[in-house]
């Protein structure tokens, strides 16, 4: 696959986020907005779209490794169209102080947050490959925006949908970013101690 085909894909996948998003903005009850949420990753799985939080765990080579600015790009695309979309549709939906609270975070918890967030997308992607089975999609997303993990395509969206473009957002999405990709990664390793 050629990488206009990855940065499209990636599109698509961050796009799927950027709909789990709205729904999930879009409804009082925190336990069904993020069921809801998990639609999008579903079908990205099912789609075969590519997004940063799903790959980054599958790496296994350096040519790989260079895929993943290409994937971030993408979805960082999609997710901007995603927002631009609600926004001129005139949703009644605001990221509130969703957006504040994240960027009131220190530095540190915000990676270790996303360091969780990064081992329940593994797990989600892992465990739905070796099953099938989409509880292990829905639950993992369900915990992680549950729990407050950090997830870097998610806020990409909310950060877009509330405007904000600042150094300080900027700097907390690539933490995030990072944070996912160790935890991931990380815990792919897993398979090393058998």
């Amino acid at each position: 696959m050629n990488r206009v085909q990855m940065f499209l894909k990636a599109v698509y996948a961050g796009f799927m986020i950027g709909i789990g998003g709205i729904v999930y903005l879009s409804v009082e009850n925190r336990v069904v907005g993020s069921l809801l949420f998990s639609f999008g990753l579903l079908t990205i799985v099912t789609q075969g779209f590519f997004l940063y939080t799903g790959k980054v765990g599958f790496v296994k080579s350096f040519k790989e490794l260079l895929d993943m600015p290409v994937i971030i790009a993408g979805n960082y695309v999609g997710t901007l169209l995603a927002a631009i979309l609600a926004n001129g549709a005139g949703l009644k939906i605001s990221t509130g102080n969703l957006v504040d609270a994240k960027l009131g975070n220190t530095m540190g918890c915000v990676f270790l947050l996303s360091v969780l967030c990064g081992v329940m997308m593994y797990l989600a992607i892992d465990n739905y490959t070796r099953t099938k089975n989409f509880i292990f999609i829905i639950a993992p997303v369900m915990i992680f925006i549950l729990s407050g993990f950090e997830h870097s395509i998610a806020n990409m969206f909310y950060f877009h949908l509330a405007g904000d473009y600042s150094r300080r957002a900027f700097g907390y999405l690539l933490v995030m970013v990072v944070g996912n990709g160790v935890g991931a990664w990380g815990f792919a390793r897993k398979d090393l101690i058998r």
